[in-house]
């Protein structure tokens, strides 16, 4: 009696909730522990190692699930750091020691399993977030919705809260396969059934490893039908994306969503057929740019032929502020006129 009395006073159950606390705080650890595979992380290494800029380091980092879990990650622990926008940015605060300290430690996966199978599960997680990311650069370089790194950023971790709820409930990656059913009706249905839903819960993941704001609640937003911005090019991606791993989709939902972004039916069968090709892949920067985020807009826009009254309404802006930005940027690239700042900036990759 005395034994299981002294039992009884040494072995209380846990306060209310704490359990819970414990569990949801290991699934948030494991999805940042997100794996990367192998070939990616060998890559940034050796980018390091021979001293590459940052932002072809992070070219490789933003292309893989994982490596970008590690960095974001690491970047945002540093203090007195403003909000992280970009893995380019994440890469800088870092440093190269950092970096490298930082992608050796990350777990990998091998895409040639011991037992002769495929590496399925991670591989097909970081190949659809690829083409996410693909997908949305192109709506972003077609319409100039959004800054085309953060946009990056939020693409390739738009899922990253299906690890934490695979975690969390047994069975949930077959019950929610991507293959069984469109998005909407699995976001649906994970709500129904869970409670909760991916996009959100990767949305708390992100603010809680300091990303900005907005890139977090792109995250969060993308299954909704009245996404718009960032959230909306995401929306519209996955789509897309879904389409080519044959997985069902809605035709009303991707017309609604190409729509949301300023894209036409002609525009969406466009990309349905050219993104499987490998056509419109992003291309990086050759160095870093040095116009700011409004000079870019403006200059997008005088590429696609505009004058600056179509540019100014198009920004909200005035005329003269217009010029004005133009401008800083002809003095910032060295540019004689229009059109060579137009090409120099194509040329880099910026625009």
């Amino acid at each position: 009696m005395a034994t299981a009395a002294a039992r009884t006073s040494t072995e209380r159950p846990a306060p209310r909730g704490e359990g819970r606390g414990r569990v949801l705080a290991a699934a948030f650890d494991e999805a940042e522990r997100q794996p990367a595979l192998l070939e990616s992380r060998d890559q940034a290494l050796e980018l390091v190692a021979r001293g590459a800029p940052p932002h072809e380091v992070a070219s490789v980092v933003e292309a893989d699930v994982g490596l970008t879990c590690a960095v974001i990650r690491a970047a945002g622990q540093l203090q007195g750091g403003a909000q992280i926008r970009s893995v380019p940015d994440a890469v800088e605060r870092l440093g190269p020691g950092a970096v490298e300290a930082v992608l050796r430690s990350a777990p990998t996966y091998n895409i040639f399993n011991g037992d002769g199978r495929l590496a399925l599960q991670s591989d097909r997680f970081r190949l659809h977030a690829i083409a996410v990311q693909r997908g949305a650069d192109r709506v972003a370089e077609t319409t100039g919705i959004g800054d085309r790194d953060e946009l990056a950023l939020a693409s390739i971790l738009h899922d990253i809260g299906r690890p934490v709820l695979a975690r969390l409930h047994q069975g949930y990656a077959e019950r929610f396969d991507r293959r069984g059913a469109t998005p909407d009706d699995r976001i649906n249905e994970e709500r129904r059934g869970l409670g909760i839903d991916h996009a959100l819960v990767g949305g708390v993941l992100t603010r809680r490893w300091g990303v900005h704001a907005r890139i977090a609640e792109a995250v969060e937003r993308h299954h909704s039908k009245q996404a718009e911005g960032l959230a909306a090019v995401i929306r519209f991606a996955d789509l897309v994306a879904a389409h080519i791993e044959d997985c069902p989709v809605s035709t009303k939902d991707i017309l609604d969503a190409g729509n949301s972004c300023g894209i036409d039916e002609q525009g969406v069968r466009r990309m349905l057929y050219e993104l499987p090709q490998g056509k419109g892949a992003r291309r990086r920067a050759s160095g870093p740019c040095p116009l700011s985020s409004r000079e870019l807009d403006v200059l997008r826009r005088l590429a696609e032929g505009k004058v600056y009254k179509q540019i100014a309404q198009e920004l909200d802006l005035s005329a003269s502020t217009v010029r004005s930005h133009l401008h800083n940027v002809y003095g910032k690239l060295g540019a004689l006129d229009r059109a060579q700042a137009v090409l120099m900036a194509t040329d880099q990759g910026w625009i």
